[in-house]
């Protein structure tokens, strides 16, 4: 079973949110699969990664770059894992049902808190990765900007 964590975005954007955390990962030496609701998705986060922060950089690719086995971060809006990754980054309300496939370890679902609609599409993938037996979090924004376990 994989360890999924819910980060309910509500001062910052999934824009904002995700380089930091991707960041994070790789810093942990892990991989990551990011899995966007669609291609056109998954190439404006690939602008967003090369662009983000001038200071840093953050390894990644997509099908558009090949390679999959070499890239640390995989952008996607399929179910896959080709890079063999550890981390699974779910946005746009993908389905936490790919969390037990892949051999994804931890997957972290982020979705906005400002729009009704996302919340109950994340309550209902809580729902479902409960009863799948996963072991979840829930993370809100902190008013400092970082991130606080609750419940």
């Amino acid at each position: 079973m994989a360890d999924v964590r819910f980060y309910h975005l509500q001062r910052k954007t999934l824009e904002q949110a995700l380089p930091p955390l991707l960041q994070k990962v790789l810093e942990r030496g892990l991989r990551a699969v990011v899995m966007a609701g669609s291609d056109e998705r998954v190439e404006a986060f690939n602008q967003l990664l090369w662009t983000w922060d001038p200071a840093a950089f953050l390894p990644h690719g997509s099908h558009r770059d090949g390679s999959a086995d070499q890239q640390p971060v995989w952008l996607t809006a399929a179910a896959e894992n080709p890079n063999r990754a550890e981390v699974l980054v779910l946005t746009d309300g993908a389905a936490t049902g790919t969390a037990g496939a892949g051999g994804f370890t931890l997957v972290c679902d982020l979705f906005d808190g400002n729009d009704p609609a996302a919340v109950a599409a994340a309550r209902g993938r809580w729902r479902s990765c409960k009863a799948a037996g996963h072991q979840l979090t829930y993370w809100q924004q902190s008013p400092q900007g970082g991130w606080e376990r609750k419940g």
